[in-house]
This record gives structure tokens, C-alpha cells and sequence, in this order.
């Protein structure tokens, strides 16, 4: 291990990069920096999670977490957010869609992580090293090895430690996020479109404050996008119909639960 290098964690605050800081500490691993990028559409739970963490790493290192966050928010580069580049303009065009906003995220443009997060860092690690090597900590498990890239380090995947096995890790020293993880699998943002059926269900039991805003803001991107991809929620479904959906099968009223 090069001790003379930069020693950089990207902390997303979930279970892998959490219980990854955890063991580095614990087994003496030099850290110089903890990064999270924030991007504003995190749960309230995780923010709380990422301040009992910064806690820890303060008492632990003497470090606090470094927080990214854009001076544009996630619903300003969603709605807002002009378009410049002629191809783009002509794209837009031919949709009849207006030539600001990126729309939902889609499987072939994540502008949510591109631009609110891997940037984010990537300029902080960029304004740190200074001509120095850096060494870049990344919180993948052992059980999705295959998204490794060969220019950063996989702490959890050279220890052999699975998904369960680092919310484990967590759990075993009392960070329990809140209990996200009981009901959803990932505690990424709230609003991602990429979240399953079940998932988005989840979010509309347990947090309808949050699905009373997804809905407000599909119902946003419909008026501003119509049925082009920007505007799609998810390919055969949006949050309103899936909101009748949940109501059918509970029984009850359509918006997220919450009486008119």
C-alpha cells in the first residue's frame, strides 16, 4: 500500500460504503479524505445516517466527511436547465419538447449521477491531489465484482465481503440507517425512476410526504415533456397510474394514502 499517496473514500452512505469505512478505520487503513456527493433527494433517514457516520469518523480520525453538493438542484437540472448544444436543440425539436430540462433520468442518459455525483468527485479528488498519486476507495461488494474498474481500489471485494455481509457490518455496530433497509433494498434517491414496482410501493407506504412529491413532479415532467422519453416516468407506467394501482390493492384512497 503506498502510503505517500492520496488515500481518497467515496462514500455514498449506503450499506457497502458505509461498512467499508468502517473496516478501514477499524483495521488501520490510512484515509485522507471522505467524499459524499449530495444530491439533495436523498431520504431523510440517510441523512441522518450520514451525520451519526461523519460523528464517528471525527472520533475515530479526527476527519469529518466532505460534503459535494451542485449549486443546481436535482429538480432545476430535471426542469430548468437550458440546452445548448445544437444537436441537442435539434433533438428537442424533433420531440416537440422545449429545449430546457433533462427530463427523467433514462437508462442511456443518467444525468442524476453523471452530473450530481461522479463529477462532484471527480473535481474534488482532481483539486486535492495536486500532483500527488491518488488512491480512490470505492464501496462495491464481493458479490457484484463486476463492476470494478482496474484505476480504483475495492476494499469489501478484496476481503471477500458480500452485500449481507456489510449491512451486517453495520448493523453489528449499531447503525441500522433508520431501518431502510428492512424496507427497501437500495437506499438510493427516493425519486429514482430505475426502482422497482415493489420498491416504489414501499415509498408510498412508508414515506407518502415523498411520494406526494414524486407525484408532483411526474405530473410536472408530463405537462413539460409529454410522451417523449424526458417525460416518462417508467416505460409503461406513470407515478399516477402506479398510484391508482396501490390504491386498488390497498383498498384505499389514490395519493399515496393521504385523504382529500
Amino acid at each position: 500500500m503506498n502510503t505517500d499517496a492520496l488515500h481518497v473514500v467515496s462514500l455514498s452512505g449506503g450499506k457497502d460504503s458505509t461498512a467499508m469505512l468502517f473496516l478501514m478505520l477499524e483495521r488501520g487503513w490510512p484515509i485522507d479524505a471522505v467524499l459524499n456527493a449530495d444530491t439533495g433527494m436523498e431520504f431523510p433517514e440517510m441523512y441522518e445516517h450520514l451525520r451519526r457516520l461523519d460523528e464517528h469518523l471525527f472520533r475515530k480520525r479526527g476527519l469529518h466527511i466532505t460534503t459535494l453538493k451542485s449549486d443546481k438542484s436535482f429538480e432545476y437540472m430535471m426542469f430548468d436547465e437550458p440546452k445548448h448544444r445544437p444537436s441537442c436543440i435539434a433533438n428537442r425539436q424533433s420531440l416537440g419538447v422545449p429545449c430546457k430540462g433533462n427530463g427523467w433520468p433514462g437508462i442511456r442518459v443518467r444525468w442524476c449521477t453523471g452530473q450530481l455525483k461522479t463529477h462532484l468527485i471527480g473535481r474534488e479528488i482532481n483539486r486535492l491531489k495536486q500532483g500527488r498519486e491518488v488512491v480512490q476507495y470505492i464501496g462495491i461488494a464481493a458479490d457484484e465484482a463486476k463492476r470494478c474498474k482496474p484505476d480504483k481500489r475495492y476494499p469489501l471485494v478484496e476481503w471477500g465481503i458480500t452485500e449481507a455481509e456489510a449491512l451486517r457490518v453495520c448493523y453489528d455496530r449499531g447503525f441500522t440507517f433508520g431501518g431502510l433497509y428492512e424496507i427497501y433494498r437500495r437506499a438510493s434517491c427516493w425519486c429514482c425512476p430505475f426502482q422497482r414496482v415493489g420498491e416504489l410501493r414501499n415509498l408510498r407506504r412508508h414515506h407518502p410526504e415523498l411520494w406526494a412529491r414524486l407525484l408532483d413532479m411526474d405530473e410536472r415532467a408530463i405537462a413539460q415533456f409529454g410522451d417523449s422519453p424526458l417525460g416518462r416516468f417508467k416505460d409503461n407506467w406513470s407515478v399516477a397510474a402506479l398510484d391508482e394501482r396501490f390504491a386498488r390493492e390497498e383498498g384505499g384512497n389514490t395519493n399515496g394514502g393521504i385523504p382529500h
